[in-house]
């Protein structure tokens, strides 16, 4: 098992509420494939410096780090990719943290 970071960019438009819903669902996804997440951080709403579409000005970011087998990683971009709560996805590997070194 690899050390993924995965940086969501959520579609919040009108639905800022049930933020807290989609991050759980997200988590679940992860778990559903053979993950564990380890951290989920919250960032804030930010704006787009290029808006390709009126709709999507801005976005919340998130930011998982979790533990998957790599060929998990192809699975869950494309169930992210055709989720609509989720408008951009970015999975990166994460380095060891100092304390396992």
């Amino acid at each position: 098992m690899k050390r993924y970071e995965g940086l969501f960019i959520l579609n919040t438009a009108g639905k800022e509420e049930g933020l807290k819903d989609v991050i759980d669902k997200l988590s679940a996804d992860i778990n559903l494939v053979g993950g564990r997440v380890e951290t989920v951080q919250k960032m804030d709403k930010r704006s787009f410096s290029r808006v390709a579409d009126k709709r999507h000005s801005a976005g919340f970011y998130v930011n998982v780090i979790f533990e998957c087998k790599p060929a998990a990683i192809a699975t869950l971009q494309n169930r992210f990719g055709l989720s609509e709560d989720v408008f951009r996805v970015l999975f990166t590997l994460a380095p060891v943290p100092a304390a396992a070194k």
